[in-house]
């Protein structure tokens, strides 16, 4: 990226010296210079999983966010999921492909089934087979590591792994060695932490995941901080944290070569149900695909 500030140090940059309009520059000159990665869901208002979802409105929607980063990440393989990696890679995009696992074993095989069915198209280029079901208590350790495995036999030339918050592999070390990589949700907000410290605190969880990782590679699958929406203990929403620790964030990136998926595209209303009203605004566009910060 390139982006460099006098400032600058293991807490990150000093916003109080900068003024808005800085801030913001700095933002876009770091999504502009394209950042590793960004979740992706097409859904659009009124939309959400269960939803049918078309090429042409996947499309519409890449070609928003298709200027500003390298890398996308999907969460499911069915309902037009399955399109995406295609449609990514049209537009010079790699996909961390999502494998949506839950509690429903019925519907596990078929996601598998579709993600595995991606990979061997050549349109994904990490596999990532389910996604913070420990965190859920949806499955237990070794039906997931069965569900990796079976993938790893179907893809061997292919990255396989899981997705969840960064302490649950530490807490399972087998899991740990059943991934080829280590992909770990790391969320500041959550834990509670303040955005002035939120840095330290992410630098604190990556160092814990790579300790969990024994030497192998690890990538930050998701981060982020919502815009709107209730307080996570000294955690607050706001527009001008989102610019803090996005930057941040990026800077860190750039300095110790960390690839990092942020979390999100867009606005989602119908995240509201699992996380409050926080949950709708994780996105760096809204829920029309206008961008937040100008």
């Amino acid at each position: 990226m390139g982006i460099q500030h006098k400032n600058q140090h293991l807490a990150g940059i000093d916003f109080s010296s900068l003024s808005h309009a800085d801030s913001i520059s700095m933002l876009r000159k770091i999504l502009e210079s394209k950042i590793h990665g960004i979740s992706f869901s097409p859904y659009l208002d009124g939309q959400g999983p269960g939803t049918e979802i078309s090429e042409a409105q996947i499309e519409q929607r890449l070609k928003i966010i298709a200027p500003y980063t390298n890398w996308i990440r999907t969460f499911s393989c069915v309902e037009g999921n399955q399109h995406i990696p295609r449609i990514a890679k049209a537009h010079d995009l790699k996909t961390m492909v999502g494998v949506c696992l839950s509690e429903n074993k019925d519907k596990n095989e078929i996601e598998l089934a579709s993600g595995i069915d991606i990979a061997r198209q050549g349109y994904a280029d990490i596999l990532a087979v389910g996604n913070e079901v420990l965190l859920r208590g949806e499955l237990t350790e070794q039906e997931l590591i069965d569900y990796i495995s079976r993938a790893r036999q179907a893809v061997p030339d292919l990255n396989v792994s899981y997705v969840d918050a960064y302490f649950q592999f530490e807490d399972h070390p087998e899991l740990a060695d059943a991934c080829d990589i280590l992909l770990v949700n790391c969320y500041p907000f959550w834990e509670e932490c303040p955005a002035d410290y939120a840095l330290l605190y992410m630098k604190d969880m990556y160092q814990r995941a790579l300790k969990a990782a024994n030497g192998k590679k690890v990538i930050i699958s998701e981060t982020g901080w919502p815009s709107y929406g209730a307080a996570s203990g000294a955690a607050v929403p706001s527009k001008e944290s989102v610019v803090q620790y996005f930057i941040n964030t990026y800077l860190w990136a750039e300095q110790e070569d960390i690839e990092i998926f942020y979390f999100s595209s867009f606005d989602e209303a119908w995240k509201t149900g699992d996380e409050g009203d926080v949950g709708a605004y994780w996105g760096l566009w809204d829920k029309d695909g206008n961008f937040k910060y100008l």
